[in-house]
């Protein structure tokens, strides 16, 4: 008989399967690794055993940590690392490091620090896929915390773009050793994915496909192209009805748009002709009067100046 895995994520959007790097990191390492699992999307922390996610569930096993769940998927015999060598495990508690130390507070400060995206896209979107009251908890104390960590990481500087420029410059070439690294291969060991696939997608998937008002590191991301083209063979090749139906739901919002551009346009269109019509010809009128092409008759001068004399000449012939 099969045992029934059941993981508790954070629901998805952007086209990925989760928008939190600890869910996605155990999602695709299933995946990768061929576990059975049954997905529940959830927005609701609070009613986990320690108010984290992701969790899994199996039996009387309850786990909520990703050392945990992938060190117990490994015991039931499923792991992306069977063709590793020691070296290469070596590799990947390495890589595993330095993403936590360059990469993670960079995100942290991305999603909880940074005054635009956080007051224009990360709190209205925790706020709306939150249930009440919780949309007015978590997302300030994931703020909290995120601030916490810049004065632990940073704290003689006093300044936030100090802190800033320090997270931005270490997370960038962070990527840039990525990328140098990836090279034009498929996955970061060869042609099959491993863990070390899955942890680095869950670090760069939201960063590149969120979108972000202010997109300073998103940016350094995108000039990273195989680091690009990683994260999209990634989600088309394990989550491709995820990735189809965001980019339906995409390109019928831009048909929306369109629309509703055309119809607010349609009312102000015959007026704006109208008026470009009447201007243009005020404008050929007054060039012509002031170059001289037309003159004006003044009949009201002529009037002031009596009869002409032609006409005073007639009438003294008659008397």
């Amino acid at each position: 008989m099969n045992e029934s895995f059941q993981l508790d994520v954070w629901k998805g959007d952007w086209g990925l399967p989760s928008v939190d790097l600890k869910c996605l990191n155990i999602l695709v390492y299933a995946k990768f690794s061929g576990v059975p699992l049954k997905i529940n999307p959830t927005n609701n922390p609070f009613r986990t055993p320690n108010g984290a996610l992701p969790v899994l569930r199996c039996g009387s096993e309850t786990l909520d940590s990703v050392k945990d769940i992938t060190a117990f998927f490994r015991k039931k015999n499923y792991t992306a690392d069977f063709s590793l060598t020691p070296k290469q495990c070596a590799e990947v508690v390495a890589y595993d490091t330095m993403l936590k130390e360059k990469i993670y507070p960079a995100l942290q400060y991305v999603w909880w620090v940074d005054v635009k995206n956080y007051n224009e896209f990360i709190q209205p979107w925790y706020a709306k896929a939150l249930p009440f009251p919780l949309n007015f908890f978590y997302p300030g104390k994931f703020e909290r915390q995120a601030r916490n960590m810049m004065e632990s990481l940073y704290p003689t500087e006093g300044e936030i773009s100090a802190i800033e420029n320090a997270v931005y410059s270490e997370a960038q070439k962070c990527l840039t050793l990525l990328s140098t690294r990836l090279g034009e291969r498929e996955y970061f060991f060869g042609p099959h994915p491993t863990s070390l696939d899955a942890i680095i997608y869950s670090y760069l998937a939201p960063l590149l496909k969120a979108p972000l008002p202010n997109p300073a590191l998103q940016n350094h991301l995108k000039a990273c192209t195989n680091l690009v083209k990683f994260v999209t063979r990634i989600s088309q090749k394990y989550f491709p009805d995820i990735c189809q139906e965001y980019e339906r739901k995409k390109a019928e919002e831009s048909v929306r748009k369109m629309r509703r551009d055309s119809e607010n346009e349609f009312p102000h269109k015959k007026r704006n002709q109208f008026l470009a019509g009447v201007f243009a010809t005020v404008a050929m009128v007054g060039y012509a009067l002031s170059t001289g092409i037309v003159e004006v008759t003044r009949n009201d001068d002529r009037m002031l100046e009596g009869p002409p004399d032609y006409m005073l000449e007639d009438h003294t012939r008659d008397e």
